[in-house]
């Protein structure tokens, strides 16, 4: 997309999404993860495939599997509009076509300013991560990656990775986690006290994390004695990964504390974004393992 050239300063708490519709209601995506936007292009049927999958298309020789988000949002009584869009993206090192009916616009936002979906009406498999309220209408954002591990499980974390590393004991080395998706602070769970990390600290955003590190801070601790090292994803309402590890690393009694981020938006395009910030790592999201071994460099 042409307006990748104005992508956002890092560590602003800001992001730019890109509005679509289907069946009448409005959706999100981050501009980070898209390619392209292009109209519809013949699409090729794939026997005994996903159901949420219309099949696979050829974009400039790349052969990309094509989403049907009418489907993956379980809406089964309505059909695209003539206005129908592609939105050719690209995440935890994947490329994918989401069918859509149409695009609208792009919005420059908080992350402050969108709203955690509520338990009540979230559901244990929701696919929103975030509410963004306008004058009249609210967008909901979507949370893209377990739409593909839904897919595709293999593309998610692979516990069996990590158990190939052998019977380790890191009980005495503690850890924050910044994550908001559930499912993925469940996978982050169980794979690093697989790995012999189990004094760990989740939190569901940078704000709530960083709260916990002022906390600790106002004790008047040392917080190389309680904290050895923060995982942070980047996606995240209230605050997001990367102005979370620019305040870590502005703060004078925090700034020696490694930060790796762990995301699904780690490409060669943007790892800059990371770097500005100050991070010590950057790791994509499927690669728990590496994050592991990452983990052992860091803190051991």
């Amino acid at each position: 997309m042409e307006h990748k050239g104005i992508l956002l300063e890092s560590g602003t708490n800001e992001l730019e999404i890109v509005e679509f519709e289907v069946a009448n209601n409005k959706f999100g995506i981050n501009v980070i993860k898209v390619k392209e936007i292009i109209q519809p292009i013949p699409v090729t049927y794939i026997p005994h495939a996903h159901q949420h999958v219309e099949g696979i298309v050829q974009l400039r020789g790349e052969v990309l599997p094509v989403v049907n988000m009418l489907k993956v949002l379980g809406i089964s009584n309505a059909s695209f509009s003539a206005q129908q869009k592609y939105i050719v993206a690209e995440f935890n090192k994947q490329k994918v076509v989401f069918h859509v009916d149409n695009v609208t616009q792009i919005h420059r936002i908080s992350w402050n300013d969108i709203e955690k979906p509520s338990d009540m009406y979230q559901g244990g498999s929701s696919q929103v991560i975030g509410v963004i309220k306008q004058q009249d209408t609210m967008i909901l954002l979507l949370d893209f990656e377990k739409i593909m591990v839904d897919i595709n499980p293999e593309s998610g974390i692979n516990v069996d990775s990590v158990k190939k590393l052998g019977k380790r004991d890191r009980s005495e080395k503690k850890i924050v986690i910044a994550e908001d998706s559930p499912l993925l602070r469940k996978l982050l769970h169980d794979t690093m006290n697989e790995a012999g990390y189990v004094n760990l600290e989740f939190f569901e955003n940078g704000h709530d994390a960083y709260e916990y590190l002022e906390s600790l801070l106002r004790t008047g601790s040392n917080i190389e004695e309680h904290v050895q090292l923060v995982v942070t994803d980047i996606e995240m309402p209230q605050m997001d990964g990367h102005h979370f590890t620019k305040k870590i690393k502005s703060h004078p009694q925090l700034t020696k504390l490694p930060v790796i981020i762990f995301s699904s938006l780690i490409t060669d395009d943007l790892r800059h974004k990371g770097e500005v910030v100050g991070a010590e790592e950057q790791i994509s999201k499927p690669e728990i393992a590496e994050l592991i071994l990452k983990v052992d460099e860091l803190i051991l």
